[in-house]
């Protein structure tokens, strides 16, 4: 709650070019010139401007439409890169024109005789990262922040008539300390990895974006108006600047959203502290909650006789209790996006509302309701936007350094940012979040100290040192003043499933209690996913503004020249449909764990930068992949969500299945509901159910609602359904359980099986047919991995660097072995205990194909039939030779193999000359 007296957003100190904005005054007679339009612009790579006075002259340089920027208008160094699978190209998206540096913007201006006497303020909303304001021949002032707008009090320079107004803008590095730099990135431009100032995702752009405009009004004795929300105690705090001592006659109204007006009331004897007023009112009775189901705005209209100030708000208080994030005293769970500024036709962010809605509509059709601005804040708009979606923002300095505290400068620079942060934005109710900056090492003294000092000025948001930490122990265990926490593993263990999923066999019966509920805070799991999906091609059409995607058409060539282009959508919906299954698991494990507070995926949409990070189910437009669809991803990405625990994927015949029914509910108190359990065959047949009548679900974790039990009971191998659905709602979600007979099918005697390279070799020479399964240790190949590439094949290069498997389930040696055509669990044991040879050049089409990265393009397989002189091969890099009394997957897999290979219908009709099966020995 607003602390009045102790130092609140009303009295941050700013930086001179920041504190002439009164954007939400009326005071007098207001004016407003819109300076959109046509400029002239000169670059100034040799810093030769002011020296030669360029702002007192006609700058005679090209012309250019702001606001834009000079990437928009063509102007700058040309790009000469050419596709290839190289560190150069694959870095990032590539900038048509790139330009870094100082440059000139001019026009004329002509002031009206009623503007005489005036405050005339200047406002350029959006600058990367350094602007300098001349009129005529006279220097004004400058301002750097990247965060939010560059103001500028202009009345002592601007009397009625004709004045140049030039704008000097310059986008070099100023607080390099701000910025880890990627030195796997050849290209020294392109090293900067903080999203605020960066070409990965956005870009290094000189301009100028959003409003441009002046405006005049008379002098105001009121100011800065903020609102304060104490749901707790049904109140409402008004604060202002004023110049007067002991005023009055105030009026106070609150608005909704269409103008009318729900509450009015005169003010007398205000409570004044120095230049801070306060007003506290109790609630009026129809003034809502704010919240993600209820995204209701007001404004606040304070005035006087001659001039008033309005503001708006909304109804809303976010507190913790018990190491939970309560919004209104209501317990929420953030299920989260990260936002890295990635708009790959312009290279910057929106800066008009609709576009923000857009995005936040998408967000919310796959189940999202919050979004974390990866080292940066957004502008006005996003804002704006979200208030209206019930869209929960965490807001970041431009801040990812792992030298933070080093230089004072920067320490100072970050201190103004946050509190213009505060000033400018944290009025808005979707503003609930406050970090520091990403993955920050350094001196965390400083960290403390900055978010000590941001709690005292402005309660309305809860804050946090950094989003997550690689210094041991930040990362491990909150800081001393972090209201929430954000990290990957704490000292107990993984609270992500990047760490578990390929080590353990999969299991649906955990969550992460064991590894978080000792933290005294609220927890979100830091950058969920990142699991990389092959690029689509079919993308390359839409980059049709300022960056080029050589990264996607050097793959392209790549797989033109391979002969494996035609494979292209496969791979990409194969890696795809493999990610989407990851990424249900990690989110039912955060839903299952109780001391969970949410998470933040990294991400939905595709990350085109840090080496082509495309770890997106969506494209980096947020456009639909063909992956999985919104309706798909909500039944378990919701305000509600269905959840099973279960032992394993793969059950064996006279196994219990015994499936423990619970449901996460961040929605609200709901009674008498009835909740279906049903597990199907493939048919359809129904194995078992359990109903369950008369229940009353409270907020967060209902566990123990029921069993769903049945024994295995079949004669060939199958894949059964299980659903859960809440009658008479959209809420339903389902699982996928392999079930396999214990038999294991001994070989015709027709077929030779060996793991020797030898006998395989010497048997397919006499003809014969052989199943040939060399032992794993023996074999040249790359090591077997279930998940796919972390991040970026690129960014990490020193990891398996396969992508899921694509398979062909047209072929009959999997007629008896139940499968998609992508990764699906039950493959689990038969990736790890294998490896993918290379049939580069070999023109065979296998079983089981291996998708390799997006770098290297091998043609992969671990299963494949071929006709080997006058002999038949079903090679096997899975190993199905050992321990198959204890793996059930493996043997099935082999006996539906052998099952096939004793049929008439084993006919291979790839080739193979016997020298090359040895060339897979070590």
């Amino acid at each position: 709650m607003f602390k009045f007296f102790t130092g609140i957003v009303l009295i941050i100190a700013l930086n001179a070019c920041n504190t002439a904005i009164k954007s939400d005054i009326t005071a007098g007679d207001t004016y407003r010139m819109d300076l959109a339009g046509n400029w002239q612009v000169k670059l100034d790579s040799l810093n030769a401007g002011e020296a030669s006075q360029w702002f007192a002259k006609t700058l005679k340089g090209q012309a250019i439409t702001l606001p834009g920027t000079l990437d928009d208008a063509g102007i700058g160094t040309a790009d000469t890169l050419t596709p290839a699978l190289n560190n150069y190209v694959l870095s990032n998206l590539a900038r048509k024109h790139q330009y870094i540096g100082k440059a000139w913007y001019q026009r004329e201006i002509t002031i009206p005789e009623n503007w005489s006497g005036k405050e005339i303020n200047l406002k350029l909303e959006r600058v990367l990262w350094k602007s300098t304001v001349f009129i005529d021949n006279k220097k004004v002032a400058s301002c750097e922040s990247l965060i939010g707008s560059h103001d500028y009090e202009l009345g002592a320079y601007l009397t009625p008539g004709t004045h140049s107004l030039t704008v000097l803008i310059d986008n070099s590095d100023f607080h390099p300390n701000i910025n880890v730099t990627g030195d796997r990135y050849p290209i020294e431009v392109n090293q900067e990895m903080a999203h605020a100032y960066t070409n990965h995702t956005q870009i290094k752009w000189n301009g100028i974006l959003g409003e441009i405009a002046l405006t005049a009004s008379d002098k105001a004795t009121i100011a800065n108006l903020q609102v304060y929300s104490d749901t707790k105690n049904e109140q409402l705090d008004f604060v202002f600047e004023t110049t007067q001592n002991n005023p009055s006659d105030f009026s106070l109204e609150i608005q909704k959203a269409d103008g009318s007006v729900l509450f009015s009331q005169p003010i007398t004897a205000p409570k004044q502290d120095g230049n801070l007023i306060k007003i506290t009112i109790q609630k009026p009775e129809n003034v809502e909650h704010w919240d993600e189901f209820n995204p209701v705005t007001y404004k606040a209209v304070l005035k006087t006789e001659k001039e008033q100030i309005a503001q708006e708000f909304g109804y809303r208080t976010v507190t913790t209790a018990d190491a939970q994030l309560h919004l209104n005293n209501h317990r929420i769970f953030l299920r989260g996006n990260l936002e890295c500024v990635i708009f790959p036709l312009t290279g910057y962010p929106p800066m008009q509302e609709a576009e923000w809605a857009s995005l936040y509509k998408q967000a919310r059709d796959y189940g999202l309701n919050h979004i974390r601005f990866h080292s940066w804040c957004p502008p006005e708009a996003a804002f704006a936007a979200a208030d209206k979606a019930g869209m929960y923002l965490q807001v970041e300095l431009p801040h990812w350094s792992l030298k933070v505290g080093e230089d004072t400068a920067t320490t100072t620079f970050l201190q103004q940012e946050a509190d213009k942060i505060l000033k400018d934005y944290g009025h808005h109710p979707s503003f609930l979040f406050f970090s520091m900056g990403n993955e920050l090492e350094g001196d965390f003294n400083v960290l403390n100290d900055l978010v000590a000092d941001l709690k005292k000025k402005d309660s309305r948001h809860l804050y946090a040192t950094t989003s997550y930490s690689f210094q041991k122990p930040a990362g491990l265990r909150p800081e001393p003043e972090d209201q929430f926490f954000i990290t990957q593993y704490t000292e107990k263990g993984w609270v992500r499933g990047q760490g578990i999923f390929n080590s353990k066999a999969p299991h649906f019966d955990q969550d992460y209690t064991a590894t978080s509920s000792h933290l005294k805070i609220p927890m979100i799991s830091h950058e969920i996913g990142q699991y990389s999906v092959y690029p689509d091609l079919s993308e390359i059409p839409k980059y049709t503004g300022v960056l080029a995607p050589h990264n996607f058409v050097a793959v392209k060539n790549d797989l033109e020249q391979k002969g494996l282009i035609a494979l292209a959508s496969d791979f990409t919906r194969a890696s795809g449909k493999l990610a989407a299954m990851l990424y249900k698991e990690e989110i039912e494990r955060a839903l299952k764990t109780p001391g969970f507070d949410g998470f933040q995926l990294l991400q939905l949409q595709d990350f085109p930068g840090q080496g082509t990070a495309l770890v997106g189910l969506l494209n980096a437009f947020w456009e639909s992949k063909g992956i999985i669809s919104g309706e798909e991803f909500k039944t378990f990405n919701i305000e509600l969500v269905p959840l099973a625990r279960f032992e394993k994927a793969v059950y064996e015949q006279g196994e219990t299945v015994k499936i423990e029914l619970e449901i996460a509910n961040f929605y609200k108190e709901l009674k008498n509901q009835k909740l279906l359990a049903t597990l199907k065959d493939s048919k359809g047949t129904l194995k078992q159910e359990t109903r369950v009548e008369i229940l009353n679900l409270a907020l967060g974790n209902n566990v123990d609602l029921g069993i769903l039990e049945t024994s295995v009971q079949i004669d060939k191998a199958d894949v059964w359904s299980l659903e859960l659905k809440l009658e008479g709602t959209n809420y339903v979600n389902n699982w996928s359980i392999w079930v396999y007979p214990k038999e294991r099918v001994t070989p015709a005697q027709t077929i030779v099986t060996t793991q020797s390279f030898e006998e395989a070799t010497t048997a397919l020479k006499l003809g014969k047919t052989v199943f040939f399964n060399p032992k794993l240790e023996e074999l040249k190949g790359i090591e077997g991995r279930f998940v796919p590439v972390f991040w970026s094949p690129v960014h990490f290069p020193d990891q398996p660097g396969t992508m899921g498997l694509l398979i062909d389930t047209k072929n009959k040696a999997l007629a008896d072995f139940p499968t998609s055509t992508y990764s699906q669990w039950q493959w689990w044991d038969l990736c790890i205990q294998s490896k993918s040879v290379k049939l580069d050049g070999l023109q065979m089409k296998p079983i089981v194909r291996v998708i390799d990265n997006f770098v290297t393009n091998h043609d992969l397989a671990n299963l494949f039939e071929a006709k080997v002189g006058d002999g038949k091969l079903v090679f096997s890099a899975i190993d199905l030779s050992t321990d198959l009394k204890n793996r059930p997957v493996a043997r099935q897999l082999r006996n539906s193999i052998l099952n096939y290979m004793a049929s008439e219908e084993f006919q291979p009709t790839n080739k193979l000359a016997p020298m090359v099966l040895t060339a897979f020995k070590k």
